[in-house]
């Protein structure tokens, strides 16, 4: 078999196909998540919090000197970072919940043993009666 053979085999697969279009769409979702934090949700926070920017703070280690720039720690941007991680996992675990809600539940199937022949039922009083005999 030819590796382009192999290839098209592996393409037109519906897993690889679906494994795309969740890529695709995560990706969307992703930005989409990422505006409602950075447009809807950190806006109001900041009005809480004074106004104060996150992304603004920092530690400088070095001042800046002729050519070159200031060097600094910017703690603000991690500070920014993990309350990003942390309203998009709230969304997203809302936004699973909604979806598992909207599911219609599955029936299970309950096995129930098969009815047994009338050779077994006898074989199976045989069987019982034997033992009491023993016994």
């Amino acid at each position: 078999m030819s590796i382009l053979q192999e290839f098209k085999e592996f393409a037109i697969k519906g897993n690889a196909i679906d494994m795309a279009v969740g890529i695709i769409v995560g990706a969307a979702f992703g930005k989409t998540i990422s505006s409602l934090v950075a447009d809807i949700f950190m806006p109001p926070l900041g009005v809480l919090i004074g106004g104060m920017d996150f992304k603004k703070l920092a530690f400088t280690i070095k001042e800046a000197a002729e050519d070159a720039p200031a060097v600094t720690l910017n703690y603000g941007s991690f500070i920014q970072s993990v309350v990003d991680f942390t309203i998009i996992a709230f969304v997203i675990f809302m936004v699973i919940k909604l979806i598992n809600r909207l599911k219609k539940p599955e029936i299970v199937a309950v096995e129930t043993a098969p009815e047994q022949s009338k050779e077994e039922l006898l074989l199976t009083e045989i069987r019982d009666l034997l033992k009491e005999k023993k016994n």
